[in-house]
Order: C-alpha cells, then sequence, then structure tokens
C-alpha cells in the first residue's frame, strides 16, 4: 500500500518517537499525522532520504474527546498506531478509572472518531497493548490482574468494533515484552532481570517499530502480534534492506 496516511497516537512518547522517525524516510508513506497533548517536532538526525515536511502535528486535549477540527485531519487515513498507555508499574500512580480512561475508553473513542472521519479502505488500527493482556475475563492473571483484564477488554472492545463497522476497517492488538533501546544500557539490564526473573520477552524499539509499520503497510499476518512475531518480521525485514 503506498501512498499511505499514517495517525501515531502518543507521539511525544518513547515509541511515538521513533514511530515517527521511520515514517519519515518510509517510501509508502506519505502524510504523518502526529497525535499528543503537545506540539511535535521532527527528530534530530533523521537518516538521509527522510522528508519532515511529512509530519502534521495535531494537539489534543483528551484522547477521549475529537473536536470537528481533528477529525477533519483523520479523514482520508489508511492506518493509525495506537500507542498512548500507562504502563503497569506506573499504575499505582493513578486511580483505576483514570488508568481505564488513558489505557481502554480512549482507544475505544479514538478508532469510533477515525472511522466516522471517513478513512481509507482498508483502515487497518493497531493498538499497542502490553504481554499479559488477558481477553479472557473470567480469569485471573497472576500479575497486575485488573490492569491485564482492562487491557485484554480494551482488545475485545475494539476487535468487536472493527466487526461492528464491517467496511474495511481492521484492528490488530501488538503485545511486546519489555522494550529495549541499543543505546539504553538501563533498559536493556532491566529487560535482561525481566527475562531472568519471569521469562519475559525483549524487542528493540527499532525493531518493533518497523515490525508495526510493515503491519499496518502490509496487512496483518496475524493477531495478535507478539514479540517473538514482531522480533521475526523486523528480522526478515533487515534481510531485505
Amino acid at each position: 500500500m503506498s501512498g499511505l496516511k499514517l495517525i501515531v497516537t502518543g507521539a511525544t512518547g518513547f515509541v511515538g518517537r521513533e514511530i515517527i522517525r521511520q515514517c519519515l524516510s518510509h517510501p509508502d508513506i506519505t502524510e504523518v499525522i502526529a497525535l499528543a497533548r503537545s506540539s511535535v517536532a521532527a527528530p534530530g538526525k533523521l537518516p538521509e532520504g527522510a522528508d519532515p515536511s511529512k509530519l502534521k502535528s495535531i494537539v489534543i486535549e483528551d484522547y477521549t474527546v475529537y473536536p470537528p477540527e481533528v477529525k477533519k485531519e483523520f479523514a482520508g487515513a489508511a492506518a493509525c498506531i495506537w500507542t498512548v498507555a500507562i504502563m503497569p508499574w506506573n499504575q499505582k500512580t493513578y486511580d483505576f478509572e483514570e488508568l481505564k480512561r488513558v489505557c481502554h475508553t480512549s482507544a475505544i473513542a479514538g478508532l469510533r472518531a477515525m472511522h466516522e472521519s471517513g478513512p481509507a479502505t482498508p483502515f487497518r488500527f493497531l493498538y499497542m497493548s502490553g504481554i499479559a493482556a488477558e481477553r479472557d475475563q473470567s480469569l485471573t492473571p497472576k500479575f497486575y490482574p485488573e490492569y491485564c483484564l482492562m487491557r485484554g477488554d480494551a482488545e475485545n472492545q475494539l476487535l468487536a468494533l472493527a466487526v461492528e463497522f464491517g467496511d474495511g476497517v481492521e484492528v490488530a492488538a501488538a503485545r511486546p515484552g519489555s522494550i529495549t533501546a541499543s543505546d539504553d544500557p538501563d533498559l536493556i539490564a532491566k529487560a535482561e532481570s525481566a527475562k531472568a526473573a519471569a521469562g519475559i520477552p525483549s524487542i528493540d524499539v527499532v525493531d518493533l517499530v518497523a515490525a508495526m509499520i510493515n503491519q499496518v503497510t502490509r496487512g496483518f499476518e496475524k493477531e495478535p502480534l507478539t514479540t517473538e512475531d514482531m522480533n521475526r518480521i523486523a528480522e526478515t525485514l533487515h534481510k531485505t534492506i
């Protein structure tokens, strides 16, 4: 799919910034709508051939409310990578209703707003979830049970919306484990500890983003996408460069 307009939410975050960096040099992506609560600028040290003019920053106060002028920017978009979230280890800072609003309600409101805007067909919505998200609401996850059930329920509801909308709307969840960066030894050390303690796999942010962009531009090969899936996709992409 070429000539693609892509929406990225949480565009000022760790993953969101990398999505923008890669999109600006991706041959199939011609416009990047960067949604955040503050203005988004093109990253520094872009690779040769990157085109910062693809980027359009859209400031939004609340990810559950989409004014007409924001919806207008969504029109014709072919994909969205949704990264807005609060990580489970930070959840004690928030009451559960706020946690749910950020991780669950906002994504559902966002998909509804994008559908109402008149997106392209197909329109692919990739929800960046977490490795332990649990869709079976009758279960009790071992770690962060309330959080993992809430994330799994968000996946359930987004998938149900895709069925409700029909007309070419496709939804998938990406479930990364620990996300690392080659230039951040602290993240690498934390990921190694998580793998040793709980068997949690890791993925470099560059590989995670490359895999997610591949899936929204080329089509979802499976759902959900696990850490292993995305590492494999990224490895294949590296071999084709």
